[in-house]
């Protein structure tokens, strides 16, 4: 046998190993993303239960019932549950197949998640220029650490947001801008979720006597 013979067969054998399926798998993305939801659940569960221990240690400090703004924290859970409102649109948008409708309410999203923010931050300021800082007392501390960091994730799917809103307006709905739009709606209804069990467990707990 030539030697060119034995490079074709070389060749051929090779070929008998490549992959011609895609390489991604079938909801691959989708499985990944729960089990980091649900990795995220132990931090919330952990936060949670250090304010279940450390809610009522004062140290002398004010209490929630003097430092909690119901009304304010209503407004602020209202524009986040809104903002879960109008992304489930954004979704019924794409999934007819409306590029145009899909940013729209897209864009509503993320100010209503703006504007929730920045009634946190508010908050926070406020709280702090009145000498309520997270190293008063095990209260605010906690406080602060469970707060923050739901606010630090809203943060995030907002640039997640206006991420994904570039790549529609590039590429459209392409299968994965659907995907990805299937993705941050699972984390943002997730953050509407914790945000109730906040509410109802720091707020509206916190100014019982």
């Amino acid at each position: 046998m030539s030697d060119t013979s034995i490079l074709h067969a070389s060749a051929a054998d090779d070929a008998r190993f490549i992959v011609r399926e895609p390489l991604h798998p079938e909801n691959g993305t989708l499985l990944g993303f729960w089990i980091y939801l649900m990795s995220d659940c132990l931090i919330f569960a952990c936060l949670f239960a250090v304010y279940g221990v450390q809610g009522r240690a004062y140290a002398g400090g004010p209490t929630g019932a003097d430092l909690f703004d119901l009304p304010l924290v209503a407004v602020n859970t209202a524009m986040l549950l809104f903002s879960s409102i109008t992304y489930g649109f954004a979704m019924l948008e794409s999934q007819r197949g409306r590029l145009r409708g899909t940013l729209a309410w897209l864009v509503v999203t993320g100010l209503f998640g703006l504007a929730f923010l920045g009634l946190e931050l508010y908050e926070f300021h406020h709280l702090i220029e009145h000498g309520a800082g997270p190293w008063r007392s095990a209260f605010l501390s906690s406080f602060f650490a469970l707060v923050g960091t739901h606010g630090l994730h809203v943060t995030f799917g907002v640039v997640w947001l206006v991420t994904l809103l570039f790549q529609l307006g590039r590429h459209g709905l392409i299968p994965e801008n659907r995907r990805r739009l299937m993705c941050l709606s699972m984390f943002w209804h997730f953050l509407d979720v914790i945000w109730i069990g906040v509410f109802t467990f720091v707020y509206l707990m916190g100014v019982l006597p």
